[in-house]
């Protein structure tokens, strides 16, 4: 039954964008956008990770704990 209501769900919308022009172009660009931010970006800005900075547990640990106790925060 469940099932049933997700495919009446996408008729719906699939019924809806069949028939625009303009709405399919936009739909595109947006499509385009959320790919180039979120795996454009996040390939080549966001790619220094803790794994990627700290290669074993004893580094790692050092890290946390000298940021828990530091008195800058």
């Amino acid at each position: 039954m469940a099932l049933r209501f997700i495919f009446k769900i996408f008729d719906f919308y699939k019924e809806g964008f069949k028939n625009l022009t303009l709405g399919k172009t936009l739909w595109k660009i947006i499509f385009i956008k959320l790919f180039v931010i979120l795996i454009i970006l996040k390939l080549f800005i966001f790619d220094v990770n803790f794994k990627s900075l700290y290669k074993d547990d004893v580094s790692k640990t050092n890290f946390v704990i000298q940021n828990l106790i530091s008195k800058e925060n």
